[in-house]
């Protein structure tokens, strides 16, 4: 069953720290969002493995609840 992972607040994508194929444990950091000068990271919430990632580095104007990564 797949996880989508959404971002939680406005702002922009600081940096992504996996891509597809990767297996992730739950509680690991996927990417860390810059929200007015504070960094705000992104856990998976699940163990698997990455489908899907929908966003990418220094992209800007992230919208609260876009699904940022799919985890199977």
């Amino acid at each position: 069953m797949s996880t989508e992972v959404l971002t939680s607040v406005p702002g922009n994508i600081w940096k992504v720290l996996v891509e597809v194929g990767d297996e992730v444990s739950e509680g690991d950091i996927l990417f860390i969002m810059e929200v007015m000068k504070s960094e705000v990271n992104h856990n998976a919430p699940v163990s698997g493995t990455i489908t899907q990632v929908n966003i990418r580095n220094d992209q800007e104007g992230v919208s609260p609840g876009t699904v940022a990564i799919i985890i199977d």
